[in-house]
């Protein structure tokens, strides 16, 4: 399954949907996970981290084009744009 974790953009929000521990063992499930590049700055896991377990570092486009979406905070109507038809989000 295509995976995606983007970026929160709700003011004062420092958490992420999805740790790099996290991703790791996802990706060992067989998922292709795209985190938007700088999704887990504010919770101190660097883009470096998620490449380290093998997510991809993606643009927002990308990180909404996905089958699952991940995100701490429901998505903004922009946001919600930018999801592919029948995608869930969580």
């Amino acid at each position: 399954m295509l995976i995606g974790v983007p970026l929160e953009t709700a003011a004062g929000e420092t958490r992420v949907a999805v740790t790099p521990e996290t991703a790791k063992k996802l990706k060992a499930q067989g998922h292709q996970l795209f985190v938007q590049s700088g999704a887990g700055v504010a919770a101190a896991a660097p883009d470096a981290a998620y490449a380290a377990v093998g997510a991809e570092i993606v643009d927002a486009k990308a990180a909404f084009n996905c089958d699952l979406v991940l995100k701490v905070r429901p998505p903004s109507p922009d946001e919600l744009a930018l999801m592919k038809r029948g995608a869930t989000v969580v």
